[in-house]
This record gives structure tokens, sequence and C-alpha cells, in this order.
């Protein structure tokens, strides 16, 4: 049995390495799905998926990591203790759910510390049709040159422009403007990009191998950025769909409701392209109910700050190497409490939603 803190990584290629050896210790088998490019320090990089539980089981959930790849540090540390909790374990198993774990998403983010893809794409942004007119983001498009001055850290007039934008508009708004998606500015801010990326064929590939047998599917996606430290809010992923949103809260809602960007009551903006629309079409044939867990760590105008800051070094990589680090540390402190209290919390909430998600895929 690995400990709570152990479970836990500073790095993808530790996180990695834990996770393959607890498919080992578990006697699970790991499927593969090699990323093109190398990692920060030159590492391999892949999205690797095993299964635990029974051949064409008719009930799965699905946990994944990494969908924002600096978000993995969480992620991975949540399935990483899962293979070596014989208590879960037995729990799923004796009630007929296969669990298939999807360890980092976006190794590539995870790897280099950033949120977004090598694509500089959010995938939670970039599972739509290209062959359709893509989403007008037109409060980004005002904001976008604010966002990313030409110099950093920013001007005293850039910050005056910033805080008067928001003192007209409100917080809320301002983080609506620059989180819930654009794709006209590739090198901006929660870019859903113009095609799909290696991480939304990947998934979708993973989804047609192993989850196209089950009738009932559950999924819970492991975030951080949002809310209060160390609180895990479940906030529904799915479709507008009523009849989903009332089981999401039948299954995870007991202590405190499922939230939903579709009714405002989440601390997530209203997003577009969201990575649970490849369930809808990968997998036709299931029940789908999911939620997002979503981790607090800073205030989210502190968050915001840290993504304004990475895609300036990003496109700014002549920057000195100690304004770099400063930027890294920001965007990982940013995403990642590296606390023990703060990593028991993660564990025992997410231990609780695995084991509701089970109760709810087996309830009648």
């Amino acid at each position: 049995m690995i400990g709570v803190v152990e479970a836990f990584s500073p790095s993808y290629a530790l996180a990695r390495q834990k996770f393959l050896q607890g498919c080992v210790a578990a006697g699970l088998t790991v499927d593969t799905h090699p990323h093109p490019l190398k990692g920060r320090d030159g590492e391999e990089l892949a999205m690797d998926v095993a299964y635990d539980g029974p051949a064409g089981a008719q009930q799965m959930l699905i946990i994944t990591s990494a969908c924002h790849g600096i978000e993995g540090h969480c992620g991975s540390g949540v399935q990483v203790f899962a293979l070596h909790d014989a208590e879960w374990r037995d729990k799923a198993r004796a009630a007929g759910v296969g669990v298939l774990y999807v360890h980092a998403l976006n190794p590539h983010g995870f790897s280099h510390g950033r949120r977004v893809t090598h694509e500089n794409v959010d995938i939670n942004r970039n599972f739509l049709d290209f062959a359709q007119p893509l989403p007008v983001n037109a409060a980004y498009a005002e904001l976008h040159p604010l966002l990313l001055p030409k110099a950093w850290p920013p001007s005293a007039e850039n910050q005056a422009a910033i805080d008067g934008w928001i003192a007209k508009y409100g917080v809320t708004a301002y983080q609506a403007a620059i989180s819930g998606g654009q794709y006209q500015f590739d090198d901006g801010l929660f870019f859903g990009g113009k095609a799909p990326t290696w991480s939304n064929h990947t998934l979708r590939q993973v989804l047609r191998t192993h989850a196209q047998k089950a009738n009932r599917l559950a999924w819970i996606d492991l975030h951080t950025g949002l809310g209060p430290n160390g609180h895990g809010e479940r906030i529904y992923a799915g479709r507008d769909d009523a009849v989903a949103y009332a089981r999401a809260n039948a299954w995870w809602g007991s202590e405190t409701a499922v939230t939903s960007m579709y009714d405002g009551s989440s601390t997530s903006a209203r997003l577009t392209g969201l990575i649970c629309g490849a369930v809808y079409e990968e997998c036709p044939q299931a029940e789908y109910t999911g939620i997002a867990l979503e981790y607090g760590t800073q205030p989210v105008l502190e968050v915001m700050g840290s993504l304004r800051a990475d895609h300036w070094l990003h496109k700014h990589p002549e920057a000195a190497p100690e304004l770099a680090d400063a930027i890294h540390a920001r965007v990982r402190d940013a995403f990642y409490t590296d606390t023990d209290a703060w990593k028991g919390q993660i564990i025992s909430q997410a231990r609780q939603a695995m084991f509701q998600a089970v109760d709810g895929l087996t309830s009648a």
C-alpha cells in the first residue's frame, strides 16, 4: 500500500513511473499511446491506459488525469493511490464495475509544466465540429492585447487597463471572457484550436477500444485551479440535459450539490468544446453521467495571472532564466498545492466520489 503523500509526484516522469508501477502491482496491462514529442527532460511521453475489472463490463467508470497538463500532479496522485487501494478495488470488482484509468490526457503539458498541449490548445475546448464555423469570443478579442503585453511583468498602464475592464464588467465576466474558450488567437489563453489535437484523436481511440460495450458510463475528470484551496467542487460534465444532471446530483450530491455551468452554480464559466463530447460521439450506446472534480488552489485572479505569464513566456523564449523560473514556479503553485494537508484532502474527496460512482452505476 502506498501512502497518500507518496502517491503524488513533483514531475511527469516520476508520476508516470509510479502509475506504471502501480499497474504492475495491481496486475493490470497497460495500453500505451506514445506522444510524438519528448518531455522537458527528454523523457518519453505517453497517454497510458489501464483497465481494472471484468471483460466486457456493462458498467464502467473512467478516471482521467492531466486534461490540463500541469493539473496532472493532482490527478495522477489520485490514480496512483487508487491502484494500491485494496478496499477501493474490491468495491468496484464486487459490483462488477470496470474502471478505466487514463493517465495523462495531455502528457506534454504535464511534463513541461503548462496547462495546454504542444499545439498551445486547451483540450477541454477542443471537442467540437471543426467543419462548422468556430465560435467567436468577442470579449476575449477585446482583452487579448492586454493579456499578453510586450513586456513582463506588465506595466502599470497595462494593469490599470485590466483593472478598469474588471471594474466595468466584473470579475465573473473577466473569468468568463478569458476561460470560456476562444478560436481566433493561436497564441492566446484558452485557445480551443482549429483542428483536433493529438490528445483529442488519442482519447477517442481509447474510448473506441475500451468503452463501446458498456451500457452505463461514468466519468470523473480530475482538475485543479478553481475554488477554495483543497475543496473539490463536483461540476456536472455533460450536455445541457436536465435528466443527466439530476442523475449526477443523485450520485454525487449527497453532501454538497453537484454544480453546473449551465445554471451558473459552478465556479466554472460556460465553456465550449468540452472533452466529454467525445463520449456521446464514440459511445452512443451508453447512458453517460460525468463530473469534473475541480480542486481549489489559489484565488481566481492569481490563477488567471499565472496563465497570462505562462503564455507570455511561451511567446518569449528569450526571457531571462530568472524570470522564466519565477513564471514556472508561479504556474505550478496556481495548480498544485504541494502540502501534505492538501494531498490528503484530494485523496479523501476523490475516493468518496469514486465509491459513489460505483453505487450510482449499479443503482436501478
